[in-house]
């Protein structure tokens, strides 16, 4: 608890002067918002158009909308009505995205990842996917051997997935300086509201899996390889299903992809 109150205290705004930041933006060095894994298979979604139901307040009354079955088209609903491009914007020359789940500058440094098992439509077995909000697909990172997860989905109800979300810092650092992580998980608030609400208008629950730690998590979504590009760092995997308030806390096996 010291190391974050000494955060709060050095990165925090005063009265008379704005916290420390870079003072300026160097355009040269502006991130790229969407992270993409070259070579990776790619499996495109759907593209829901907008219906007349659910009702928007009915997602916030559990048990209000009947559950859709987990398939192709439910996933795809899953990600378009929570982590997509909800319109394109220009200005003098510049084109940029909005999305679904607010960004702090509309800077995004929160990647989403999908974890399954077989899912009609979509994939015949267990895989690891990193969302691609640009192209509203699905890169495939590797495939889920049955060890990890049938550790995974433990005492899971079926039909369960887990979603789980990463930030890049940088992509606030580069605007912010050392307030970055504050907008980091500010926007990572926004991105697990956003897949509630989603997975709420399909008639599921979610469930935060507060039992995995940074390494766990960081194993599981492959993001503690090394490379070349900026690091991203796990932040929490989310359970997704009819009865995903269910699930129990479990252990996962060491190096589990």
């Amino acid at each position: 608890m010291d190391t974050v109150r000494q955060y709060h205290q050095v990165t925090k705004h005063h009265v008379q002067r704005f916290a420390h930041g870079p003072g300026y933006l160097d355009w040269d060095t502006q991130p790229d918002p969407f992270r993409r894994y070259e070579g990776a298979s790619l499996i495109g979604l759907d593209k829901v158009p907008p219906a007349e139901t659910p009702r928007y307040d009915d997602a916030f009354v559990e048990g209000r909308n009947p559950p859709v079955p987990l398939n192709r088209h439910s996933i795809s609903q899953l990600f378009f009505d929570s982590l997509a491009i909800s319109a394109w914007k220009s200005a003098g020359g510049a084109r940029w995205a909005l999305r679904v789940n607010p960004s702090s500058g509309n800077l995004h440094p929160t990647e989403g990842y999908l974890l399954c098992g077989p899912v009609d439509g979509l994939c015949a077995a267990p895989m690891v996917c990193h969302y691609a909000p640009k192209a509203h697909a699905l890169e495939v990172r590797a495939q889920v051997g049955a060890a990890l997860w049938e550790a995974l989905c433990e005492r899971c109800p079926p039909e369960t997935v887990f979603v789980g979300l990463t930030s890049v810092h940088w992509r606030e650092a580069w605007k912010y300086g050392q307030r970055a992580y504050r907008y980091c998980q500010h926007d990572l608030g926004h991105a697990i509201a956003a897949v509630a609400i989603a997975a709420a208008a399909l008639g599921w629950q979610t469930r935060l899996m507060d039992d995995l730690g940074t390494v766990e998590l960081a194993g599981l979504l492959g993001t503690d390889r090394e490379h070349t590009a900026e690091p991203e760092e796990p932040d929490v995997l989310v359970a997704v299903g009819q009865r995903a308030s269910e699930i129990v806390e479990r252990t996962l096996p060491e190096n589990p992809v």
